[in-house]
């Protein structure tokens, strides 16, 4: 019988499978949905694709058939009938039941040969966040990420200086990566069905960065976040204000301007002049 993900509840209850809220288990259920993120995340026959929290493979399914290979990760053992049945005809994958947080994926990896690198995942909404950041912290080298997210979240990460959703680590995720939406996701294609909706978010590696020492553009983001409704001012008191007011001046903006305000070209700036 050829899979569906309509089928995923049948199996579900067939396999007595219990939702576990403390691992955020919200199954896709739409194939529409799943396709699409298949054909925007442009996945070919050389790409090794990373996904996290497959839970009953709706999405692994898909990713199996169009790419080189695919290595998950699940927390949770108890779902390990369910994927091997929806994965029956398939050897092109790996299931690691482990938490991602406490694997080192850059080993993990080196075991395949692929061209390109993608994480394309439905995030476990509580640890979305951790996740992405440990990707990045740990350098793996992924051309480029498309997550689904809570709507809340993803809204923060492509966010834009000036409005309420933009913040430090809006900043730090686009020092790595161009970010777009891809697409919105209701919450009724979900088993069970989430108190919110949810986004289809795309990381594109940037190319090339700016030239900047890390170590104090990150320290000086994280300070001038630290109070958001704070000024510069209050917020870098331990810094040389001078120095920084002058930069500012260069944008038509002063001390007394707010951390949000703040494009991620300025903060660069400010950096290479501390």
């Amino acid at each position: 019988m050829e899979y569906s993900p309509l089928k995923t509840k049948e199996l579900l209850e067939k396999n007595s499978f219990n939702f576990k809220k403390k691992f955020g288990q919200n199954f896709i259920v739409d194939e529409n949905i799943i396709n699409s993120i298949i054909n925007k995340s442009e996945i070919d026959e050389e790409t090794l694709v990373i996904e996290v929290g497959p839970g009953a493979g709706s999405l692994t399914n898909k990713l199996v058939q169009k790419a080189k290979f695919v290595l998950c990760y699940e927390i949770d053992t108890s779902l390990k009938p369910i994927l091997e049945n929806n994965l029956k005809e398939y050897n092109n994958y790996k299931i690691i039941y482990e938490d991602i947080l406490k694997r080192n994926v850059c080993e993990d990896i080196k075991n395949y040969n692929y061209k390109k690198l993608y994480l394309v995942a439905n995030l476990p909404y509580y640890i979305t966040t951790p996740i992405i950041l440990k990707m990045i912290e740990d350098k793996v080298p992924f051309d480029k990420m498309v997550v689904m997210v809570q709507k809340e979240v993803g809204d923060r990460f492509k966010a834009i200086p000036g409005t309420k959703d933009y913040n430090s680590l809006t900043i730090f995720l686009n020092y790595y990566y161009n970010i777009k939406k891809i697409m919105d996701v209701s919450k009724n294609v979900f088993i069970p069905k989430p108190n919110v909706d949810s986004i289809v978010v795309e990381f594109s590696k940037k190319s090339v960065k700016e030239s900047v020492n890390e170590d104090i553009f990150f320290k000086l983001i994280k300070d001038s976040f630290v109070q958001k409704r704070k000024t510069l001012k209050n917020n870098l008191k331990s810094y040389n204000l001078e120095k920084i007011s002058k930069v500012l001046e260069k944008y038509g903006y002063d001390l007394s301007v707010r951390a949000e305000m703040l494009s991620i070209d300025v903060f660069i700036d400010i950096a290479n002049n501390l």
